[in-house]
């Protein structure tokens, strides 16, 4: 996952149509996306969730529904009030980016993100469990 600071951040894309911002009460599986009649993600580059409040964690699970039901393989930002303490958490729900809370050191938020190499249950990015990640010569899951 890659941190972000306020000017990397505020680079504008290629083509700023690319980008899709989602309030944090937008209802993924009952609402069309940017005026269109279905989910058309056709095109955008990159999706914005937001974290009104470090409490308030909608975006985690509109994150989940863009990469599983939605099938939404471009970036997903992670803006507002985040905090290093939901890094992990912002990565296994299917997040590439995070622009960190102006007072979040983002170094100790690489550091953080580096204690782990895997966990055992599947997530957003790693639908299959660690366990069954990886067969055995025979074939068999150990």
């Amino acid at each position: 996952m890659k941190l972000l600071t306020p000017h990397e951040a505020a680079a504008a894309p290629a083509d700023p149509r690319s980008v899709l911002t989602l309030a944090p009460d937008f209802e993924l599986l009952a609402e069309p996306l940017a005026g269109t009649q279905a989910h058309d993600l056709q095109g955008v580059q990159r999706i914005d969730l937001q974290f009104p409040k470090f409490t308030d964690g909608r975006a985690y699970s509109q994150a989940v529904l863009l990469r599983r039901r939605l099938g939404y393989r471009g970036l997903l930002r992670a803006t507002g009030e985040v905090l290093i303490d939901q890094l992990l958490q912002l990565q296994r729900c299917g997040f590439d980016e995070a622009l960190l809370r102006a007072d979040q050191n983002p170094a100790h938020g690489q550091r953080l993100l580096q204690q782990f190499d895997g966990f055992y249950q599947g997530d957003a990015k790693q639908p299959l469990p660690r366990f069954a990640a990886t067969p055995t010569a025979t074939g068999a899951h150990p």
